[in-house]
């Protein structure tokens, strides 16, 4: 169980998937590899591998414990579109999603057009898009990845978002056509690379002029909190304004 995240623009984390693989400069850092070495030193079965990518059958069904109506970001630990990520497994953990349809999922991926794939995946078997509950969302560190904007725009879903954290380096001018919320931050831990002011500030601008919510999130710094959350004098604590509505399909799951 994971609840009362640390991470401001959630509630709860949700890891049916541990592990993953390094593909970009922002990998560089990974809080979740530290934290898995941590914790298997620590003896829990769950991290017994490492940082090698795994499924956990025996999580699938963790929301639907939680009665309450939360806000929980799916795989912190992990990204559900791996390399290595059976779509069969994924379909049981959206099926999760769609019967505890009182939660809100954050699903972040550094692959987009895996996720792009499987919205297909997901329209055919469930007969409809991806709904407004599960919010689904790509990493974006630098201009060099910015293309992975447009492979989030090929998903097919009802809210889209774009986390630029760790943010180590300029974006540059971004369409963000189709997209509804930006978490900006900075980079945290011993070896974090420091961020700049007119970095945050270019996204922030082009994001109020393009109607995309903001939440900035951190300076970063040796701790997560070392720099403080405003910006100019400000906090930006938006999300998306979407209505939470769902209608569930008859038809069988791809099991």
């Amino acid at each position: 169980m994971a609840i009362g995240s640390t991470i401001e623009w959630t509630e709860a984390t949700w890891n049916p998937t541990t592990g993953c693989t390094k593909i970009s400069p922002g990998c560089k850092n990974c809080y979740a590899e530290t934290l898995t070495r941590r914790l298997k030193a620590m003896g829990q079965k769950k991290y017994k591998n490492g940082f090698q990518f795994a499924e956990h059958l025996d999580d699938i069904s963790l929301p639907l414990t939680w009665k309450k109506p939360k806000k929980i970001f799916v795989n912190s630990m992990s990204d559900l579109f791996h390399e290595k990520s059976n779509f069969e497994f994924t379909t049981k953990c959206f099926s999760t999603m769609l019967e505890a349809y009182w939660h809100t999922y954050q699903v972040l991926t550094k692959r987009p057009k895996k996720m792009a794939e499987f919205s297909k995946l997901f329209k055919h078997q469930f007969g409809q898009k991806i709904p407004s509950h599960i919010w689904m969302g790509t990493s974006i560190e630098n201009d060099n990845y910015v293309s992975r904007i447009d492979d989030l725009r090929k998903v097919d879903c009802t809210v889209r978002f774009i986390s630029f954290e760790p943010l180590i380096g300029s974006i540059g001018t971004v369409d963000l056509t189709g997209i509804h919320w930006a978490i900006i931050g900075g980079e945290s831990g011993y070896n974090h690379r420091p961020i700049q002011k007119e970095w945050i500030t270019e996204i922030i601008k082009q994001c109020k002029k393009q109607k995309v919510a903001v939440f900035f999130k951190q300076w970063g710094g040796i701790r997560p909190k070392s720099g403080g959350r405003e910006i100019n004098g400000k906090t930006y604590d938006e999300y998306p304004r979407v209505e939470h509505t769902i209608t569930l399909s008859k038809k069988p799951l791809l099991v």
